[in-house]
């Protein structure tokens, strides 16, 4: 029985319960139905999807107050209550970022806009909104399991249909929340005229940090009113999303909002953590300090204020930190973003300030300075294969010789289940093809490039916490049961195992890429597989389950996640 199917098995009683921790919130009456819930902040009134997808659901709920205007590089305020009962049927707005492949495109879902979007501002800086999903049962007392999109810290958003809840929630048996927080440098900005010298976190530059935590308190006020306990929540990011999760894992910001980890192809390591040549997923504070001042120079030389970087410096020492201030909040989020990217300034993510995160995290655990939870990680087999752009670090072109444009007209059109003249050919650089040959090829310059930057970065975090703790577990994706030639352009490549734990194979970006009729069986499988450890691991603290089949033991061993084109292939290295 796959997981789309398990929910009849569910009652669709309504939901009235007393509440249970976390904040005192309590269901309304039952005559409200199931999908109107009493939060801390006022009553919300979601989607009662019983009858399709054996779930209930609520969307666009604020967590804090919009970060805007005079709040823009401020910590997050709780939000406001509200009177009457709010709609939360519909996801709310992504935060602001630059168009890219993992973007909301014009309208905030999946959608051709996405293609045709790409490198301009889209979103709001009035964002910080979740969504919640539960099984349509009178079950209380379930885990809670909060997600943290991935997207290089300057791009996504929860209404992406591969984080939906409703298959998670339903086979994990969880109430499953997605949150969405500052992205780019609205959520990481390092700047000192911004520094109030009163708040440290504040002042940290971490925004994106304080968003989430601002969300972990909100659910702590509020899971009791979705049926959740607030004593047993699960934080997972992947990608971005996984740095994000172990910056709150090394944060003592974090302690007792959480009680377990999943971070996902992501890593917390600097480049004095890792052997030289490789390639770390944490820069130190100087990094975006000099981001930050080289923004404002260009943001002063596009508004003729100055004319050069130097002209620019010596205009900003003529300036109160107030003054500095107030000027980069009356900029618009569009023009910030615009000279971000004409100046190739968008990188972006946590930033090791001492208070907010420690200066060195991996030391920090090494100390047992850390919030001390079970962790499980996972990576994918080909996580670089997602990035072609990347192969120029190691001394070669490009990976890829089309746009992102192309690519996205690539994936709407493909027909998993019809012939295709497609060839990796199409999509790689000669310098690559043949994908398969030794050394040279795409897939073996791809694996140098996972094993200098995801592998090196997770042995680093893995093998310093299991000096401190058992509750340590990692699983590997190797699947690459793709119609081609898309099995070998990406194969087990980073992010595609995000449908497999979320059990949503489409519409969305790479489902025609995934998904098919040859692979079905294997594929839905599979995600059976990885949901039920999911699942196993939120309520328990332990991902193995009755029918994995396989004894998953602590890190250095690992699970391998596969499967045929018809039935899953689960296995273990220890």
């Amino acid at each position: 029985m796959n997981s789309g199917t398990r929910w009849w098995l569910a009652g669709t009683a309504c939901l009235v319960l007393a509440a249970c921790g976390g904040g005192g919130s309590s269901a309304p009456p039952e005559a409200a139905g199931p999908e109107v819930r009493q939060l801390a902040q006022g009553a919300v009134k979601g989607s009662n999807d019983a009858a399709t997808q054996g779930t209930y659901s609520w969307k666009g709920i604020p967590f804090a107050q919009p970060p805007v205007g005079a709040q823009r590089w401020k910590a997050p305020a709780p939000v406001a209550t509200w009177s009457g009962t709010r709609d939360a049927t519909v996801f709310g707005a992504a935060c602001l970022q630059n168009g890219r492949l993992y973007g909301p495109g014009a309208n905030n879902r999946y959608d051709a806009t996405i293609g045709t979007t790409l490198n301009t501002p889209v979103g709001s800086e009035d964002c910080l909104f979740l969504n919640v999903w539960r099984p349509a049962t009178d079950a209380t007392g379930l885990p809670v399991i909060v997600f943290v999109h991935g997207g290089s810290n300057i791009t996504g958003y929860t209404a992406d249909p591969i984080y939906d809840g409703a298959a998670l929630a339903r086979a994990a048996n969880a109430v499953v929340v997605t949150l969405n927080y500052r992205l780019g440098v609205l959520g990481f900005f390092n700047l000192p005229q911004l520094k109030g010298g009163v708040d440290s976190a504040e002042d940290s530059g971490n925004f994106a940090l304080l968003d989430i935590v601002q969300g972990l308190r909100f659910v702590q006020q509020n899971a009791a009113a979705f049926g959740g306990h607030a004593g047993n929540v699960t934080l997972m990011g992947q990608s971005a999303g996984a740095t994000n999760v172990w910056s709150l894992v090394a944060s003592p910001l974090g302690a007792g909002l959480f009680h377990k980890a999943v971070p996902i192809s992501g890593g917390i390591s600097l480049a004095s953590n890792l052997p030289p040549g490789t390639i770390p997923s944490l820069n130190p504070a100087a990094t975006s300090l000099a981001q930050a001042n080289t923004l404002l120079a260009r943001l002063l030389i596009a508004d003729g204020l100055a004319s050069d970087l130097t002209s620019a410096q010596a205009y900003v020492a003529t300036q109160s930190s107030a003054q500095v201030a107030a000027y980069l909040r009356g900029k618009a989020g569009s023009a910030i973003l615009t000279t971000l990217l004409t100046n190739g300034l968008t990188g972006s993510g946590p930033i090791p300030d001492g208070a907010v995160l420690p200066l060195d995290p991996i030391s920090a655990m090494a100390a047992g300075h850390y919030n001390a939870v079970p962790v499980l990680a996972g990576t994918t087999l080909e996580e670089g294969k997602l990035f072609p752009s990347f192969l120029t670090l190691l001394g070669g072109p490009p990976g890829f010789i089309i746009t992102d444009a192309q690519l996205f007209d690539l994936w709407a059109s493909f027909n998993p289940d019809a012939p295709t003249p497609l060839t990796e050919g199409d999509i790689l650089n000669a310098a690559y093809v043949p994908a398969s040959t030794p050394v040279t090829g795409w897939t073996a310059r791809a694996a140098q490039l996972t094993a200098a930057s995801f592998n090196v970065g997770r042995d680093n975090v893995l093998n310093t916490l299991r000096t401190r703790q058992a509750e340590v577990w990692h699983y590997q994706f190797d699947w690459a049961q793709q119609p081609a030639p898309w099995n070998t352009v990406y194969g087990a490549a980073h992010a595609f195992d995000l449908p497999f734990l979320f059990g949503n194979f489409g519409p969305s970006l790479f489902s025609n890429a995934i998904g098919g009729n040859a692979n079905r069986g294997g594929r839905l499988a599979l995600s059976d597989h990885m949901m039920a450890s999911l699942g196993s691991f939120a309520r328990t603290g332990n991902p193995n389950h009755a029918v994995l089949g396989a004894s998953w033991q602590p890190w250095p061993a690992q699970v391998h996640f596969n499967a045929s084109q018809t039935s899953a292939q689960i296995s273990t290295t220890p």
